[in-house]
This record gives C-alpha cells, sequence and structure tokens, in this order.
C-alpha cells in the first residue's frame, strides 16, 4: 500500500489502470489497494467529467501528511547511515545515483 500511495503522490492524478502498470500489478490487485486507501482516508477518487468510466486518483491531505512522514524518518535513517561512510565510499555512491537518474530518465 505505501509503494501505491508514493507512486499516487508521484504521478497524481492517475487511474486505477496507470497506477497497475508503475506497480507492475493486476489491475484487480490495485483496486482491492485503492479500496483500503480510500477505506483509511488516505487518497481519494474523482470521476473524469469527459468519461465517467473513468475514475482519477489522488492523495487526501492525510495520506499527503502521511507520505511526508514516511519520507522524513526515511531521510533520517538514511543520512545516519551515510554519514558513517568513508569519502570514498560516498563518491562511489553519488557516481551511482547519478547513472542511476540517468537511466531511470530514459524513454523506452
Amino acid at each position: 500500500m505505501l509503494a501505491a500511495l508514493s507512486t499516487i503522490d508521484r504521478h497524481a492524478p492517475i487511474t486505477a489502470g496507470d497506477l497497475a502498470l508503475h506497480e507492475q500489478v493486476r489491475k484487480p490487485t490495485v483496486t482491492r489497494i485503492l479500496a483500503g486507501l480510500v477505506d483509511e482516508g488516505l487518497i481519494e477518487r474523482t470521476a473524469d467529467p469527459l468519461d465517467r468510466r473513468v475514475a482519477w486518483v489522488q492523495l487526501t491531505p492525510a495520506g499527503r501528511a502521511l507520505m511526508r512522514n514516511v519520507r522524513r524518518r526515511s531521510d533520517r535513517f538514511l543520512a545516519g547511515r551515510l554519514s558513517a561512510l568513508d569519502p570514498t565510499d560516498l563518491s562511489t555512491l553519488e557516481r551511482a545515483a547519478e547513472i542511476l537518474d540517468r537511466i531511470t530518465e530514459q524513454e523506452d
């Protein structure tokens, strides 16, 4: 569910079908996940004004707050781990991050 929330946060508004593609799962799986997130008040669905069969999904204020908290905790954890590395390892990670950014930005 957290992965789906993160994807929704990055790509909102997004349809269930597009979310399934991003998460590489089947649409019925996404439908169950979205139902749970709606029940928790973390996302909201909005019908497409041109095609009522399509629903757009985005985070609610509670969903955005949850994602901020999750990211803040992850950032603190990672910062602590990175601060313990020697400069050579940090340099290697910086270069790897540049490479990962480049390959993830490429169009298929």
